[in-house]
């Protein structure tokens, strides 16, 4: 009798086995080696089978999103500083509270995507700023 994948949900058979899985979030990754678990095939979920895989498992992806978190504050600090807006009017260009920027370039809150994307933007086309004022 075997197990079955919970994701899919489509009777898809889960394998115990212990492999190298990469963990990807929100753009950043790295390779967790010697999982053990049921993996699944076809979608790649996995039912760790002892504490250290999970635990290892959590802490890649709690350092990844910490990874992200400085870079993604990086960037934004970068392209606003270049562009010569203060955090209230970068804010501001964003739909967001006057604290928005001053937390996003501190790490204490995650931006929107599109935020990220819109000021990597305006970074290389510095003009656009005048269309959205």
């Amino acid at each position: 009798m075997g197990k079955f994948c919970l994701q899919c949900q489509d009777g898809t058979k889960l394998k115990l086995a212990t492999k190298d899985v990469t963990v990807e979030v929100r753009g950043e990754s790295c390779i967790v080696p010697k999982v053990k678990g049921w993996h699944c095939p076809a979608c790649g979920d996995i039912e760790y089978a002892d504490k250290d895989s999970s635990d290892r498992m959590w802490e890649a992806v709690e350092a990844l999103g910490a990874k992200a978190k400085a870079r993604d504050a990086a960037i934004l600090a970068h392209a606003r500083k270049r562009l010569k807006l203060t955090q209230k009017q970068a804010a501001e260009l964003t739909g967001g509270g006057h604290n928005a920027f001053s937390r996003y370039e501190r790490g204490e809150a995650v931006p929107m995507r599109a935020v990220i994307n819109l000021f990597k933007l305006l970074d290389k086309h510095p003009e656009l700023v005048k269309e959205l004022a």
